[in-house]
């Protein structure tokens, strides 16, 4: 890490501490922080769209010392098939795996939790190293709390190409680093109502772009030349209610989610959800479904274009940066284990979503019309507190 990086995050860290020391002065009643409970949690997911196939497992465990720090570790495998319309037109398929692995430690100060995660991600080509840490407070009387975090990422970009022995090698070309600032308040309005808002902004700087991938001008493939700096902001308002008054063992909940950034994209993101248990005396205990739709849309950016009529000084026919929308309808079913001892649990968990991607002004070069595919998405999970 830099020295003017470790500089900032000493200073971040100094006024998150700041922060919170104000927030705690100015709490009339302190209650007392918890820990995370002792966990082991396997995960299997499988990602199908698109000519992308993505699947492999998940490990996470999470154990307290002393009643004082908890630590967690979790590792993950993303193996990918990638044939999507980008390879297709540009590039042939391939095969690879991600791995990745995340360290975290978290510790309770009277009615305040501090967190630090160190996370790691590697494919052939690309690399991916972050720091986080995040404060959170509870203050009036534990009706309100108070998040803060900032997170450092530091990218490694490369190319797989091909030696003249015909071995498979990576060229590394550039860096990127990413800045991360976050705050966020939750409240709770009523015994049955919680609300919540986030706001979050990103700065980012180095290469982001991708080195396979090309534009065009006048149906000629040229390089794609991104920006090497951007800046995004995002706000979400989230609310959740109780209404086991009005259906037995039901809730929902519903967010908005507004973004934008100086490649004048512009987004937003609305979800509905619910949950409800099954009770019924033909199921067994324990059993919560649970369903969501969401619906997001964006603008292009300022230098994306389908076909350009000139070259510009940056270009790109990125189709996550051109004009697209995507609707999703999710479901997942939860299994709690009944009768365990006090402390103990057991969550068995089957979600599956579907996706649907509309592309307004991007072209599928194979056929002449405008790109759209279907996503699918499967989850098994496997959670224990011990």
């Amino acid at each position: 890490m830099a020295a003017t990086d470790l500089r900032r995050l000493r200073r971040i860290t100094t006024w998150c501490r700041a922060l919170l020391g104000s927030l705690l002065a100015g709490s009339s009643t302190v209650h007392a922080a918890t820990l995370p409970e002792d966990k082991a949690e396997l995960l299997w997911h499988r990602y199908d769209g698109g000519g992308v196939q993505a699947s492999g497992p998940a490990l996470l465990v999470r154990k307290s010392l002393l009643g004082s720090v908890s630590l967690s570790a979790q590792s993950y495998v993303d193996m990918v098939s990638n044939a999507s319309v980008d390879v297709m037109t540009q590039a042939s398929p391939f095969r690879e795996t991600r791995k990745a692995w995340e360290l975290g430690a978290q510790t309770a100060v009277r009615d305040s939790t501090l967190g630090i995660v160190v996370s790691r991600s590697n494919e052939p080509d690309y690399q991916a190293d972050a720091v986080a840490i995040d404060a959170t407070t509870e203050v009036f009387g534990g009706m309100s709390t108070v998040s803060l975090g900032t997170t450092r990422g530091s990218d490694r970009v490369g190319r797989s190409e091909r030696d003249a022995a015909g071995n498979k090698a990576t060229r590394w070309l550039d860096t990127a680093t990413h800045w991360q600032y976050r705050v966020g308040l939750t409240q709770v309005l009523s015994p049955r109502w919680l609300v919540s808002i986030n706001a979050e902004a990103v700065a980012d700087s180095g290469y982001l772009g991708s080195p396979y991938r090309a534009a065009r001008v006048f149906g000629a493939s040229v390089p794609e030349r991104s920006p090497r700096t951007r800046s995004s902001r995002a706000v979400q308002l989230r609310s959740s209610v109780d209404t086991s008054d009005i259906w037995a063992g039901s809730a929902l909940r519903a967010s908005v989610r507004g973004y934008d950034d100086n490649w004048a994209i512009r987004a937003t993101t609305f979800e509905i959800g619910g949950s409800k248990q099954l009770l019924s005396a033909v199921l067994p205990r324990g059993l919560l479904l649970d369903a969501t739709l969401r619906h997001y849309r964006q603008g292009r950016a300022l230098f994306y274009s389908d076909n350009a009529s000139s070259e510009t000084l940056y270009i790109s026919r990125n189709r996550q940066l051109s004009a697209f929308s995507s609707t999703s309808l999710g479901a997942r079913l939860n299994y709690a284990w009944p009768d365990l001892p006090p402390g103990r649990a057991l969550l068995l968990s089957a979600g599956y979503e579907f996706k649907r991607f509309s592309f307004n002004d991007y072209t599928d070069l194979r056929t002449g019309q405008a790109y759209a595919h279907d996503a699918h998405i499967l989850q098994l999970a496997l959670s224990a507190n011990f």
